[in-house]
């Protein structure tokens, strides 16, 4: 049995003596959303130790080397950097002095299947003109648009974004705001309220795909997106998403935080209704004061917990939910650069709605695909070999619930994602791809512990949402408790690191004990 070391976890609130000691935090993986959590409850005074189950920390935000390429995994937008420096500032330290963020211009090119594309920004004279150009008569509905963007970034974000929904009580109070935003509606239907040409439409509402959801499903509430990132832009980190992740870690050595890598947690052992430590695959245990897991909530539930103690997260309860979207991606290098490809790009295919249906209603995998092509070379040439790009190309597809054999279809879908990227911005590619790798749900199921290969845990739909949605504080287990895309508040780097700031309200405080 291993037990923490009085000088190997970060806190520093020992006595000298050692007769007291302050309370134990074990961390179940590498996240962003567990990194936040493991530096936030150090400095809160917990003596924190990290369990991750890959052999390098990340998570969704894992980094991929191999041929002399550099290929996050994962997460590749940050809009609100100024949760990332809350990090470094509850540790003495200047982000700047870490991490080199950069802003994106624009943030995202859609390019339609004709050929013609949109540049989305927060510059608001070259979205109008953009927009004047295809629909004049949408000019005016876009600024009603962003009108009803800012009163959902209030409502939603600014008054009930940090609030831990626990209680039906904590619903009720929220009743009055969810009203005045129309919360019922989808983002795609408060869009359509205000714009009319078919591919202004696309342009306002495809944000929730970029967390598996269903732009004609997903509350409106997501339209605060559009006052985010009008508010604090889109930014990229110099080295990738994985710098942002190293520096986290760095952040946690000097806090003296340790990190077991190839370290799976099999079980989270329960006694008398309170987690008492986790179980590794090795059989090894680890008793703690407290577990926070990162992991998929579904996956933590039904795998990790015992049915006998779970009354709220039954298996049934898990199986009946509505699960967010799963990701095929393609990671590539080239051996030559194309550089009319900016930095964020969205490929969209012939159809939009029907494709959605497919891919969230239907559950299967359709012919056709839109795709979000990343291009991080086009910012920071040192991920690719010298006159080389770096490139990954996802594709949003049905989760395991389709019953697609992935690895059977893995290499004809990759090839015709190939041919439409062929044809479309990447002329002549098969000739020049040099490094190839591809992830499917089936490997976020297998590697990631995502149950039904989900990309985001449930789909962000009113009803799986705030209370709804797996809480901060578990609903099952005392001392267990939850962070990441899974979780409260929701999906996306912002959300996952909120839910590490949530925390703080519903763990218990440091108590020194013997």
């Amino acid at each position: 049995m291993r037990h923490f070391d009085d000088a190997s976890a970060g806190g520093g609130n020992d006595n000298q003596a050692g007769a007291l000691r302050a309370p134990t935090a074990i961390v179940i993986g590498t996240g962003f959303g567990g990194l936040a959590a493991a530096i936030r409850l150090s400095v809160k005074g917990y003596r924190v130790q990290m369990l991750e189950k890959l052999d390098a920390p990340g998570g969704r935000a894992y980094v991929h080397k191999q041929d002399g390429f550099t290929f996050d995994a994962g997460p590749t937008i940050i809009t609100l950097p100024h949760l990332i420096g809350e990090l470094f500032e509850l540790c003495g330290q200047n982000m700047k002095d870490h991490v080199d963020l950069r802003l994106m211009s624009p943030f995202y090119r859609i390019r339609f299947d004709d050929g013609t594309h949109f540049d989305y920004s927060n510059n608001d004279d070259e979205m109008l003109d953009q927009i004047a150009r295809i629909s004049p008569e949408d000019v005016d509905g876009f600024k009603r648009l962003m009108t009803a963007s800012e009163k959902c970034f209030q409502l939603g974000f600014v008054e009930l974004g940090m609030v831990p929904f626990e209680t039906v009580g904590d619903v009720v109070k929220a009743m009055p705001n969810l009203i005045r935003m129309k919360a019922w509606r989808t983002i795609y239907q408060l869009v359509a309220s205000h714009i009319k040409h078919p591919k202004l439409r696309i342009v306002m509402s495809f944000h929730p795909l970029l967390i598996g959801g269903n732009p004609y499903s997903v509350t409106c509430v997501y339209a605060l997106i559009h006052s985010l990132e009008r508010r604090w832009g889109v930014h990229s980190a110099m080295g990738g998403t994985g710098a942002i992740v190293n520096a986290l870690v760095k952040l946690l050595e000097g806090r003296n935080v340790p990190i077991r890598y190839n370290a799976p947690v099999t079980q989270i052992r329960v006694s008398d209704g309170k987690a008492q430590g986790v179980e590794l695959a090795s059989g090894e245990y680890l008793p703690a004061d407290i577990v926070v897991s990162n992991g998929d909530a579904a996956w933590t539930y039904r795998n990790l917990i015992a049915p006998a103690h779970r009354k709220h997260w039954t298996d049934q309860r898990i199986a009946r939910g509505r699960y967010s979207s799963g990701l095929f991606v393609w990671y590539f290098g080239t051996n030559r650069r194309y550089e009319d490809v900016p930095h964020h790009m969205m490929v969209l295919g012939p159809r939009y709605k029907g494709l959605l249906q497919d891919i969230f209603k239907k559950h299967t995998l359709s012919e056709d695909f839109s795709l979000y092509l990343y291009r991080p070379t086009a910012t920071d040439p040192s991920l690719a070999p010298d006159g080389c790009d770096s490139f990954y190309v996802l594709s949003v597809v049905p989760n395991l619930t389709s019953e697609t054999d992935w690895p059977a279809v893995t290499e004809s879908y990759k090839n015709a994602i190939a041919t439409a990227l062929e044809e479309s911005v990447l002329p002549n590619l098969r000739a020049h791809v040099v490094s190839s790798k591809v992830t499917t749900p089936q490997d976020f199921q297998d590697r990631l512990w995502s149950y039904k290969g989900a990309g985001f845990g449930l789909e962000p739909i009113l009803v799986q949402s705030a209370f709804f949605r797996p809480h901060n504080r578990s609903e099952d287990v005392d001392g267990l408790f939850m962070v990441g895309a899974s979780s409260q508040p929701g999906a996306g780097v912002p959300s996952v690191l909120m839910s590490a700031k949530m925390l703080e309200q519903v763990v218990p405080d440091v108590k020194l004990h013997v």
